[in-house]
């Protein structure tokens, strides 16, 4: 993702809790389409949900969801979309899916973490995030009332 963030390090990874659930199916996967039609989305994808899904299951999804928000047509850019898809199934009480979304990272060290999950979660996902390492450095952002909220650093602020 481009450097939109005033001087601070971009997001080298897009984190998307609770992806195989309907705000990612009607809201999120055609907002990183759009992305990825204006060449401005190039970072790994990770979707972390408690959903027995494949890979595969998770690309067809992404693509229902933005065939049914609009049409596609930009076929290269839904390819690059879907192949920097990864998929993390697992309990989120779990430190074992927390390991294995930090193996999905690989290299990436300023990964943005968006909650698409009930609130009842957010403590245990954001602690977790914590005790596997995986919160320095990193964005955490949840959607509240059609609004983002972000936490950085410890500070909070709301975005547009």
């Amino acid at each position: 993702m481009r450097n939109t963030t005033g001087g601070a390090a971009p997001s080298d990874a897009l984190v998307l809790f609770g992806v195989t659930g309907d705000l990612a199916h009607k809201m999120i996967f055609p907002a990183l389409y759009a992305m990825a039609k204006r060449g401005v989305l190039d970072v790994p994808v990770v979707g972390v949900a408690s959903s027995p899904w494949s890979l595969a299951q998770l690309r067809q999804r992404a693509a229902d969801g933005i065939r049914k928000a609009g049409r596609i047509d930009d076929a290269r850019a839904l390819r690059h979309l879907l192949s920097l898809l990864r998929y993390v199934d697992g309990d989120y009480n779990a430190p074992e899916t927390f390991m294995a979304l930090k193996q999905a990272l690989g290299d990436a060290r300023r990964p943005a973490h968006y909650l698409a999950i009930p609130p009842s979660l957010f403590a245990t996902v954001i602690k977790a995030l914590g005790a596997a390492g995986l919160a320095d450095h990193a964005r955490v952002m949840r959607s509240s009332r059609g609004r983002t909220r972000s936490r950085r650093h410890g500070r909070r602020s709301t975005g547009s």
